[in-house]
């Protein structure tokens, strides 16, 4: 368990440190990059485009094994078709990236910084997840404890 929670830190301080020097965490930043008919910031696309190309071979990796390293099971999601709740969930993330600036890793640490923004933000993202619970009418599912 101690593993565990120690590889989640990492992971997170690794993550969240990403996010500070990409500029993620600076609303105003990546409003430019969603202004595609004014001042268009490009360097979000290509921090973007890096992630993904970072993260292919760990999740080829991955997806053969059982186990993490802490020993938890690993599981992908076998759904693969495009359906409405897909699309539908796309457009309001889309939407409140936009309207916002934020996204849930930056909220997080807008939220940790104490700004009220970001306290906002994480606040209407969790009654979403509760009122998406609601809605599916299943538990959201945070790992295998």
């Amino acid at each position: 368990m101690i593993l565990r929670v120690f590889i989640a830190a990492c992971s997170g301080i690794i993550f969240g440190l990403g996010l500070l020097i990409a500029g993620m965490a600076n609303p105003a930043k990546v409003s430019a990059f969603l202004d595609l008919a004014g001042g268009w910031d490009p360097s979000l696309a290509l921090v973007m485009a890096a992630a993904i190309g970072l993260a292919i071979l760990p999740f080829t990796i991955l997806k053969k094994k059982k186990l993490s390293w802490s020993g938890a099971t690993l599981s992908f999601p076998q759904k693969t078709e495009i359906d409405w709740r897909l699309i539908g969930g796309s457009l309001l993330f889309g939407i409140g990236w936009g309207i916002a600036g934020i996204c849930p890793g930056p909220a997080i640490i807008l939220l940790g910084a104490g700004l009220a923004k970001g306290a906002g933000f994480v606040l209407m993202m969790c009654i979403g997840m509760w009122l998406a619970d609601r809605f599916n009418g299943a538990a959201v599912s945070l790992g295998d404890d």
